[in-house]
C-alpha cells in the first residue's frame, strides 16, 4: 500500500529541487489558509448571515402584519422604515413575477429563499439579489393578489466584513509565497550552476570560470568539486605531456637509425629494418594522436553536417558518400570530433571498398551511421576493439598498422561529449558504426 502511495507520489510531484521547496513552503500557508477560511466561513459567516437573514425577514413579516391590520396609517409606516432603515416600500396591484431571479450556488440566495418560504410560504415571495450593485428587491404576493415590493440594503442580508477577511487571508500569502520564491530562487540557483559545472566538467570542458557561492554547505560542495575537477585536469595535462614527451624523444634516435641504414651496403638487411623503423614510427604517431585527444580545446557550437562535408572533402575519396546534410547544431569541441570521425572512416576504406556516412537528428540527440561493404567484427569481439592496445587478429585487424589505439581514442572522445557508440551489423554486410551526441 504505501510503497504504491509513494510510487504515485513521485510520479505527480515535481522533479526539481526548487519547485519541491517551495511546495513545501507554499503548501503548509495553503493549507493553513484554507482551514481558517472554511472555519470562518462554515462556523462564522453562515450563521451570521443566517442571523441578520432572519432579523430582515421579520422586518418584512412586521409590515405586512401592520400593513393587513391598519392601511390607514402604512404611509407613516413606510417613511419610518426609509428614515430610519433606508428601506423603499411600495405597494401596487402589478403581475407576480412567475420567473426566479434567484441564484442556485450563492449562499446568500440560499439563506434568503430558506427564511422567506419559512415565513411567507411557497410562491408567496420572489427576491433579486443581483439586479443591484447595493440593494436586494423582494416581493411578497398577499392574499387579495396585491404586492409589496421592498427595497432594502445588501449589508442587510450579507455582512461585508467578508470581502475584507478574504482579502486579508489571500493577500498576505500571496506576499509570503512571492517573498519564498525570491529566497528560494537564490538558493537553489548556486544549485543548479554547480550541476551544470559537473555536467560540462563531465563532457570533456574545462570548468575554469567556476565560482563557489550560496548557502555554506552548497558553498563547500562547489569548492570541493572545483579542487577536484582542477586535480583531474592537472593528471590530464601531466599524462599527454609525458605521452608526448616520449612520443618526440623517440623520434630523435629513430631519425638517426634511418640515416645509419642509407649507408649500409646490405639492401635487404636495410630494408628490414627500415620497415621495423616505420612501424615503430607509425606507432609513435598513434601515442601522439591519442595524447592530443587530451590537450585542451574549448566547447564551441558547430553544424555537424558542415564538418562531415569538410571531412568528405579532405579524403578526397569517391568510394566515400555522405547520404544526406542538414543544419543539426552541436556543442561540442570540433577538432577532437574531426579525429573521431576521420578515425571511423579511415578504418572503413582500409578494410572495405566503400563507405557511408549519414546523419539523422533524434529528439535529444546527434545519430552519425558510418557503414561500410569489408568483412565486419564478430559480436563477441565488439566490446575489445575499444579497449587500448587491442588488436584483431582474424577477419578484420582494424589496427594492423598502428598500436590499438584508434577506437579507443573514438570511445573516449565521444564519452566526454556525453555520447555513446555502438557497433552492429551493416547492412551493405560490413560493420556499422552508430554514433549518438546529445545536444
Amino acid at each position: 500500500m504505501f510503497s504504491g502511495l509513494n510510487k504515485f507520489l513521485k510520479i505527480i510531484l515535481p522533479k526539481r529541487l526548487f519547485y519541491r521547496a517551495l511546495i513545501i513552503v507554499a503548501a503548509p500557508t495553503i493549507i493553513l489558509q484554507l482551514i481558517i477560511t472554511i472555519v470562518f466561513y462554515d462556523s462564522i459567516w453562515i450563521k451570521a448571515n443566517k442571523n441578520i437573514t432572519r432579523s430582515l425577514v421579520s422586518q418584512l413579516k412586521t409590515i405586512e402584519s401592520a400593513y393587513l391590520n391598519n392601511k390607514e396609517n402604512m404611509d407613516f409606516f413606510t417613511d419610518s422604515y426609509k428614515n430610519n432603515f433606508n428601506f423603499e416600500i411600495d405597494i401596487n396591484n402589478d403581475p407576480f413575477p412567475k420567473t426566479t431571479g434567484e441564484r442556485k450556488f450563492s449562499p446568500m440566495d440560499r439563506s434568503l429563499r430558506r427564511e422567506l418560504k419559512s415565513s411567507f410560504g411557497n410562491n408567496n415571495y420572489w427576491f433579486n439579489t443581483s439586479k443591484f450593485k447595493n440593494a436586494v428587491e423582494i416581493k411578497i404576493k398577499l392574499e387579495n393578489d396585491e404586492v409589496i415590493e421592498f427595497l432594502v440594503p445588501k449589508e442587510t442580508i450579507s455582512p461585508s466584513s467578508v470581502r475584507l477577511f478574504v482579502l486579508w487571508t489571500t493577500l498576505p500569502s500571496i506576499v509570503l509565497i512571492l517573498i519564498a520564491l525570491v529566497f528560494l530562487k537564490n538558493q537553489t540557483k548556486p544549485l543548479v550552476r554547480l550541476a551544470k559545472a559537473a555536467e560540462r566538467f563531465g563532457k570533456g570542458d574545462y570548468v575554469n570560470d567556476f565560482r563557489p557561492s550560496g548557502a555554506s554547505e552548497i558553498r563547500k560542495a562547489a569548492y570541493e568539486f572545483d579542487r577536484m575537477a582542477k586535480r583531474i585536469n592537472r593528471h590530464l595535462n601531466q599524462r599527454s605531456e609525458m605521452l608526448s614527451g616520449i612520443s618526440h624523444d623517440l623520434r630523435t634516435p629513430l631519425t638517426r637509425l634511418k640515416l645509419q641504414l642509407a649507408m649500409i651496403e646490405q639492401k635487404n638487411i636495410s630494408e628490414k629494418m627500415s620497415k621495423d623503423i616505420d612501424e615503430m614510427e607509425s606507432m609513435l604517431n598513434d601515442y601522439l594522436q591519442f595524447a592530443k585527444t587530451q590537450s585542451q580545446e574549448n566547447t564551441v557550437s558547430f553544424n555537424v553536417s558542415e564538418l562531415l562535408i569538410k571531412i568528405e572533402r579532405n579524403f578526397n575519396n569517391k568510394n566515400l558518400s555522405l547520404l544526406n546534410s542538414e543544419e543539426i547544431f552541436l556543442k561540442g569541441r570540433p577538432l577532437a570530433l574531426t579525429r573521431c570521425f576521420e578515425n571511423v572512416i579511415q578504418n572503413g576504406l582500409v578494410y572495405g571498398k566503400k563507405v557511408y556516412v549519414k546523419i539523422q537528428k533524434g529528439l535529444n540527440l546527434i545519430i552519425v551511421s558510418i557503414e561500410d561493404d569489408g568483412p565486419g567484427i564478430s559480436e563477441d569481439q565488439y566490446r575489445n576493439v575499444f579497449k587500448p592496445f587491442f588488436r584483431l587478429d582474424k577477419s578484420r585487424n582494424l589496427n594492423k598498422s598502428g598500436v590499438g589505439l584508434g577506437l579507443a581514442i573514438v570511445e573516449d572522445i565521444i564519452n566526454s561529449h556525453g555520447g555513446n557508440i555502438q557497433l552492429g551489423k551493416s547492412k551493405y554486410n560490413g560493420l556499422l558504426v552508430k554514433i549518438s551526441l546529445p545536444f
